[in-house]
C-alpha cells in the first residue's frame, strides 16, 4: 500500500490525498509510538498481548527498486505484487536469486496492492480502483476481472474464502467466486483498534497482518478480529536502506510444505526467512 511518495523525485498524488496522507501518517505515528512502548506504563497498562522477536535464518537478494504490495510462496517460487501507477507490476521470483523470471505489468492507470493464490490463478488488488485482476498462475495471461467497493490493500485466503483488508481496522470476507463480501471483523488489541492492516498471509489459522509505517506484524484471529500475538521486527533492516519514507515493512509469505516464513519490504534490496522467537525465549 502507498498513500503517497516521492520515488525517483517524482511526487505521487494531489493535494487530497496529501492531506489524506498527513493524517494517515499522524495515526500511523500514534499507533508506531504504543506498538514500541510497552515498557511505558500508562501504555502498556492497554495489552497484555504477548510481543515475540525473531531470528534471521537467512538473507536473500530483493530487487530494491520493487515497491512490495502483495507477496506469497507457492511450487518453490515468490509471487510478487509491485505498486505505484506506471511501475506496478506481477511477479515470479527466484527465492534464492532474487531474479525476476515471469512478470507481467499493470496498466498505468492502475495502482496494483495485495495478491493472493486461489486453484490455478492469482488474484491481484488495487488500491483505489476498485477491481482485481485474475490471472493464470503458470502464464499470467489474464482470465477475468473483480470488482468491490472500498481500497484495496492486502489480500490473502483461507481456502474458503478471499481475506481483504483495505487500510481500516477491516477485515473483510469475501466470496472466491464473486468478491462478493460475506463478512467482516474489526481487529482490536484489547480495547484498542488497530489501524493500516496492510499486506496479509494467512499462516496456520491466524492471520499475519502488516501493520502500515510500523515494525510490526500483527497475528489475528480471523473469527473474532483479536490480535492474539505481535512480532517485532524492529531492526530486521538496517535503517540505511530505508532511504525513501514509504519504504516500510511490507511482504509476508509462507511455505507451507517447508514451514519457512519471509519478510521483507517496499525498495528493500533484502528478502529475510525469519524464525519467530516466543516472548521470555531467546
Amino acid at each position: 500500500m502507498e498513500r503517497v511518495a516521492a520515488v525517483d523525485g517524482d511526487l505521487i498524488g494531489n493535494d487530497v490525498m496529501k492531506s489524506r496522507y498527513r493524517t494517515l501518517a499522524c495515526a500511523a505515528a500514534a499507533l508506531a509510538c504504543w506498538l514500541s512502548s510497552k515498557d511505558t506504563p500508562g501504555l502498556a497498562a492497554q495489552s497484555t498481548t504477548p510481543i515475540d522477536t525473531f531470528r534471521v535464518v537467512k538473507a536473500y537478494p530483493h530487487d530494491a527498486g520493487a515497491y512490495t504490495q502483495g507477496l506469497i510462496y507457492r511450487d518453490g517460487f515468490l509471487f510478487e505484487s509491485t505498486g505505484l501507477n506506471g511501475r506496478s507490476s506481477l511477479r515470479k521470483v527466484k527465492l534464492e536469486t532474487g531474479e525476476v523470471v515471469q512478470q507481467r505489468p499493470v496498466d498505468a492507470a492502475h495502482f496494483a496492492e495485495g495478491l493472493a493464490d486461489w486453484k490455478d490463478q492469482l488474484v491481484q488488488l488495487t488500491w483505489q480502483s476498485n477491481v482485481a485482476f485474475v490471472y493464470d498462475l503458470v502464464s499470467f495471461a489474464p482470465r477475468r476481472t473483480l470488482s468491490y467497493s472500498g481500497e484495496g490493500w492486502g489480500l490473502t485466503s483461507d481456502g474458503k474464502r478471499f481475506i481483504l483488508s483495505d487500510g481500516s481496522d477491516q477485515l473483510r470476507f469475501l466470496d472466491p467466486e464473486t468478491f462478493r463480501e460475506i463478512g467482516r471483523v474489526a481487529v482490536t488489541d484489547g480495547k484498542m483498534r488497530i489501524r493500516d492492516l496492510n499486506e496479509l498471509e494467512y499462516i496456520r489459522g491466524e492471520v499475519y497482518a502488516n501493520v502500515w509505517h510500523t515494525d510490526r506484524i500483527a497475528r489475528i484471529a480471523p473469527d473474532t478480529g483479536r490480535v492474539v500475538g505481535w512480532i517485532d521486527l524492529q531492526g530486521i533492516m538496517s535503517s540505511g536502506y530505508k532511504l525513501e519514507s514509504e519504504a516500510v515493512l511490507n511482504g509476508i509469505a509462507h511455505d507451507r510444505a517447508g514451514n519457512r516464513l519471509f519478510v521483507t519490504g517496499k525498495l528493500w534490496p533484502r528478502l529475510f526467512e525469519i524464525e519467530v522467537i516466543p516472548r521470555g525465549r531467546r
